[in-house]
């Protein structure tokens, strides 16, 4: 008996060093950084973000505070088309880099780089689902980019992951001022099932609050209607 536990004990032991040396630590350094510049650079603008740690994201931008808040979306554009590069020639040598290749979170750095050049995800969702099919990302991944890709193309999502704010003219002051909605969801009113299904940890209404307003449900119409006066 203690023969064989001492056999299942090296044999895990195995494993275990099997497994770690099958990450690509070169490739893990690389989207690691990927990944922290992207979520940084958005991170700044989430009004659940701590000054202390908005001082964290403009020392790794090299940058002030208020230098980074006037210049957030231009930065965050141009490391999104930078890094679109850098991940479609991974995907080209590695196809989907997910935790076994790289480990967790840094699985994650690919998705997110797709998900932030919106017109390239029809190209690589079936990647991306295929991924997390085979457990090399958590599924709520797939649905934060059906979302989006849903979204882009004038459907409803079904998650109620993708929020938008847009300018438009107010019809009773004539004003412009900003509108910010969770783009329509179809079935709204069992959202919050489907996204704990999913994976995610945080209500609809949790969410969009993290986006600085209130969660309100509108139809596809509806939206149409509001922003007709911006055109």
């Amino acid at each position: 008996m203690k023969f064989i536990l001492l056999f299942l004990f090296i044999l895990g032991t195995v494993s275990i060093v099997s497994a770690q040396q099958q990450i690509n630590i070169e490739l893990k350094k690389q989207l690691d950084s990927i990944l922290q510049h992207d979520q940084g650079i958005r991170e700044f603008g989430d009004t659940e973000t701590s000054e202390k740690r908005k001082d964290t994201i403009a020392a790794l931008f090299n940058s002030s505070k208020e230098m980074l808040k006037k210049n957030q979306w231009k930065i965050m554009k141009e490391i999104d088309s930078i890094h679109l590069k850098k991940v479609e020639a991974i995907i080209a040598k590695y196809g989907y880099p997910g935790k076994t290749l790289v480990g967790e979170p840094t699985n994650t750095s690919v998705f997110y780089v797709i998900q932030h050049n919106s017109s390239i995800i029809p190209k690589y969702y079936p990647l991306i689902k295929k991924a997390c099919k085979k457990g090399e990302l958590p599924f709520k991944y797939t649905a934060m980019m059906l979302d989006r890709k849903l979204s882009n193309e004038g459907k409803e999502q079904i998650y109620g992951t993708q929020v938008y704010s847009m300018q438009i003219t107010n019809p009773k002051t004539g004003k412009k001022e900003f509108f910010e909605y969770v783009i329509p969801i179809k079935d709204a009113k069992n959202v919050n099932q489907r996204r704990k299904k999913a994976g995610f940890d945080t209500t609809v209404e949790e969410n969009t609050k993290r986006f600085g307003f209130v969660y309100k449900v509108y139809t596809l119409d509806e939206i149409k209607k509001i922003i007709k006066p911006s055109n």
